[in-house]
């Protein structure tokens, strides 16, 4: 497995790996950040090589950092005309697009203001204030 050993020898490798990814003046798609571009381009021999560096890695957090950053890159071609392919990226790496979930709610407290008149309670109090209606008097 690939194993660096301080951070002046990965985080160079995943600079020189954006800067020649992120490249907003094309669209070819050999220009954009991958998850596995980046792993390819830092040695490791798959995926799972990576996964494991990331979770348990001495460095794992500036592979973390890069791993967000290109979560970031998708999440920011969601904005152009066809996000189909950036949404399928993103939930390739787990993003659902939701927001955070709350769990565990026991109640809600909701408070009412009332604003306006009060309804009315039957029909009686009803009057209908109209000129050109003419009414019994």
């Amino acid at each position: 497995m690939k194993y660096f050993h301080n951070k002046a020898e990965l985080i160079p490798l995943i600079e020189d790996y954006f800067s020649k990814t992120i490249d907003t003046s094309t669209s070819n798609p050999s220009t954009h950040p991958t998850l596995s571009g980046l792993a390819t381009h830092l040695g490791f021999r798959s995926m799972d090589e990576f996964d494991l560096y990331e979770s348990k890695g001495y460095l794992k957090n500036y592979l973390k950092m890069a791993r967000l950053k290109i979560i970031a890159y998708y999440e920011s071609r969601l904005l152009l005309p066809s996000p189909t392919g950036a949404m399928f990226a993103l939930k390739s790496m787990g993003w659902d697009g939701k927001a955070d979930k709350i769990e565990n709610v026991t109640s809600i407290k909701i408070n009412l203001i009332e604003t306006g008149p009060k309804p009315a309670s039957s029909e009686k109090q009803i009057r209908i204030e109209n000129p050109n209606l003419k009414t019994d008097e």
